[in-house]
């Protein structure tokens, strides 16, 4: 099966090798992998700001790039929501386009994707994935085949973690004592890890429990699915 990677803006500019965990990901799994260079923006962060028109060439720009495959493989609940949801609405009619999770469970049928992590996970369904996809329980049931992964039920796990893009810099206040909230929620697991689907909620998290020294290590699915004995995840500086 071929499929293409919209690596997304914030994983392509600071967590490329989320992208990079999903092509092998994808690869050991049976599919060929196309990169398309001329990808950008899906337009979310000018659209959930209030720049709808500034929007629209963007995910114009999308259906040209993608248009010509049957599918589309995002690791990221938001941006997929945005192409799926929003799109539409902005005159566009896009590819086939998923969130990692659901394009392995509901395109390929597999929830044994041959994962070790030998680590204990705590997983956060990030708002996007949960709300506006329905993904549902797909990434835990994925966690829950990884071989030698313990995974943790995450306390107040539907409870929004405060990022959201823009409104963390418009609602400081506000979106700190969400966050403050998740990160106790976190802690009391005792996790070593948190996985979520969205590098954007991981790196708002991470962030603060980076902060107060936890030692929390936020890891994106992609990444622990693509983790394997003969080639583990191995955690950066």
């Amino acid at each position: 099966m071929k499929v293409a990677l919209f690596a997304t803006c914030l994983t392509d500019t600071f967590f490329p090798e989320t992208a990079r965990a999903v092509v092998r990901l994808l690869e050991r799994l049976g599919c060929s992998v196309e990169f398309p260079l001329d990808q950008t923006c899906c337009g979310q962060m000018h659209f959930n700001t209030g720049y709808r028109e500034h929007s629209k060439p963007l995910a114009r720009k999308y259906t040209e790039v993608f248009g010509g495959y049957d599918h589309v493989v995002v690791p990221s609940g938001s941006c997929a929501g945005m192409v799926r949801e929003v799109h539409p609405t902005l005159g566009e009619s896009p590819p086939r386009t998923f969130e990692l999770a659901e394009f392995l469970v509901d395109v390929l049928g597999v929830t044994d994707v041959g994962a070790w992590f030998p680590h204990r996970v705590t997983y956060h369904p990030t708002c996007h994935s949960l709300r506006m996809l329905g993904v549902g329980d797909k990434p835990l049931a994925l966690l829950r085949s990884v071989k030698a992964l313990e995974l943790v039920e995450l306390p107040g796990s539907a409870q929004c973690c405060g990022f959201g893009g823009t409104f963390a810099v418009k609602n400081a206040e506000t979106s700190t004592a969400m966050l403050a909230d998740k990160m106790r929620c976190v802690l009391d697991t005792g996790a070593e890890v948190l996985c979520a689907g969205d590098n954007s909620c991981l790196m708002h998290i991470g962030g603060g429990l980076s902060r107060l020294r936890a030692g929390v290590r936020p890891v994106h699915l992609a990444e622990i699915l693509a983790s394997t004995e003969e080639d583990p995840w191995r955690a950066t500086p």
